[in-house]
This record gives C-alpha cells, structure tokens and sequence, in this order.
C-alpha cells in the first residue's frame, strides 16, 4: 500500500457506514455513482490506449512510480500522456476498434437502477473520449459522465487535457458528488469502484460499494464495510425488497 493510499484509508474507517446501513441506503438511494475502469468494464483505458501506441510497459512503468511515490493524481496523469502523446486520429481510431469489454452483469444492473428511477452516473479519472462508448452500451446519458477531456491542437496534434475538470486532480470524485448531491438536491447517493480514490468519495457519497470483480485493491477490500465481487450481489439486493 502506498502512502496515498493509507492516508485514504485512515480517514475511511471511522466515516463509512455500516454494513447493514450500506445495504438500507443501496435499496432506497436516489442515484448511483458508478467508477469505470475495473469496475464497469474490465480493462484500465489508458492501459489499453498505451497498449494500442505501442508504449505499454513504459506507461504501466511509469503508473507504477507515481503510486509509490505518491504522486498527486494530476501530475501522474500528465507524465503517461506527455509520455503517449496521443493524436486526435489515433484515439478515434483506437475507440473504432476497440469496443469496451463490459463487466458481468453491469448492463443488467444499470436498467434495474434505471427502473426504479435511480440516476446513474459514470465518474472517472479516465477520459470521457474512451467511455462515451461505454454510457452509450449501458444507456447512460452522455450528460452523466464525469471525467476529464483530451484536448488537440487545430492539425489534430495532442494538446494536452482540461485540468479544470473536477476529475483531472486528487479527490475530484468526491468534489463531483458534491456538486451533484447541491444541484440535483439528492437524499442519498452510492459510489461503487474498485479503488482508494473511490472510497474517498465517501462522504460525501452516503454509501461506498467496493468492488472486486477484476481486480481486488486489498486497502479497499479490508477497509470497505461492504466489498463484493459482482454486480448480481447488488441486483439481488435490489430485488429482495421487492
């Protein structure tokens, strides 16, 4: 575990909610918030667009000094893309011919929120150029995505990212939730991921759901009060109310 992550963890245990509270607020919140990499679907993004340029082990290599080193999530993800560099033809052609592997059961579990009127959200430290994809398979407005934004130059060259998206620094997802739970007027909302970044979004988040499905984060596995390891756990939680 690195020092970010204990940091996090530390101020985790004594906030988040009971078992038996988690699974109250599940069954009768009024929006979801859903992370995306390793949790909606089952591959890292930026992994896989580094795979795609051909520069993988120099991104992973470099994602990996940054967590030991603690680096502040901003100045980590402008290292991989200074190192990627990617063009606007190279992520159209990249999301042309690479379709999202979604997660078991996450479509599933999306129309059941769905159908009983629950908002859900994609939020992300990833780019929303690689999950509009995703929201469009799981019919999640594109409105509902929260993540951050590549920008390019006029002749398609990468131009860097917006870094006014609350998702391009440290503890954006929790600033996302925030402002949804003040604009929407929200009673409750769920955050459901697989990392240490998602367990910090709680709170503001009323509840947080660890997930485990494709990779499990051990500080958030033993720290989460409630982890599972798929998405029909959380469908038939849904359905036992009914």
């Amino acid at each position: 575990m690195n020092g970010l992550e204990k940091n996090i963890i530390n101020r985790k245990v004594s906030k988040l909610p009971s078992p038996g509270e988690c699974r109250e607020i599940w069954r009768s919140t009024d929006a979801v918030c859903f992370d995306v990499d390793s949790t909606v679907i089952i591959d890292e993004g930026l992994d896989q667009l580094a795979s795609f340029c051909g520069k993988a082990d120099e991104v992973k290599k470099l994602t990996v000094q940054a967590m030991q080193g603690g680096m502040e999530f901003r100045t980590a993800l402008r290292a991989r893309l200074d190192l990627l560099q990617p063009k606007l033809s190279t992520i159209q052609k990249f999301t042309r011919s690479n379709l999202p592997k979604l997660t078991k059961d996450i479509d599933r579990l999306v129309a059941a929120l769905q159908a009983r009127d629950v908002d859900v959200y994609l939020v992300s430290g990833g780019f929303r150029s690689l999950i509009a994809p995703v929201a469009k398979m799981l019919n999640i407005p594109l409105e509902n995505i929260f993540a951050n934004r590549l920008k390019f130059f006029f002749d398609g060259e990468y131009g860097g990212f917006d870094e006014t998206q609350l998702t391009s620094r440290s503890g954006g997802k929790a600033e996302v939730i925030s402002w949804l739970k003040k604009r929407e007027g929200y009673s409750s909302v769920v955050m459901i991921g697989d990392g240490a970044t998602d367990m910090e979004a709680c709170p503001p988040a009323d509840a947080f759901i660890g997930f485990g499905g494709n990779i499990v984060r051990e500080a958030v596995r033993d720290t989460a009060t409630w982890f599972v390891y798929d998405f029909a756990t959380l469908i038939n939680e849904l359905e036992s109310e009914d």
